[in-house]
């Protein structure tokens, strides 16, 4: 667990003023240890309201501070940028979404393929995502048909 200087340091690298809102959400985003929804930050900042929130993630992104990722659950998730000026390529990672659990996963260790686009196009993103059922899922349903068994 960081230290409240150093969240407050890494905003302000990013030129995002740290107020004390956006500290306590960044440091929510940054500890969750997997990408969070605004539901899932609503939970855990039970005394700051979904509008502040959304507010701060937007300024977040438009900052580079977060990326948000489409895993296929109908919310965008958030997770903390690990690059000084913008998004690093170890943040272009690939995720996991159980269907099951309905949990994003990363795979910081399994890299999107690089993708060569036409020229005069320029690329500010990418998400890779996978679909399936996680492992922990899996050995409870392969569990659950050895009991029905």
């Amino acid at each position: 667990m960081e230290t409240n200087q150093h969240y407050i340091d890494r905003l302000e690298k990013k030129g995002v003023k740290p107020t004390a809102v956006r500290i306590l959400v960044f440091k929510a985003i940054a500890e969750a240890g997997s990408p969070v929804s605004l539901l899932d930050l609503e939970t855990r900042l039970e005394t700051v309201d979904k509008s502040t929130i959304f507010r701060s993630l937007n300024v977040f992104l438009a900052h580079h501070v977060v990326h948000d990722i489409e895993d296929g659950s109908g919310s965008l998730k958030y997770e903390a940028c690990t690059g000084e000026e913008t998004c690093s390529i170890d943040d272009m990672h690939t995720h996991f979404y159980c269907e099951v659990c309905h949990h994003t996963f990363c795979f910081r260790g399994i890299h999107i393929p690089v993708v060569h686009l036409p020229e005069g196009f320029e690329m500010h993103g990418i998400n890779y995502m996978v679909k399936g059922i996680c492992r922990e899922c899996a050995r409870k349903e392969a569990a659950s048909k050895r009991i029905d068994a």
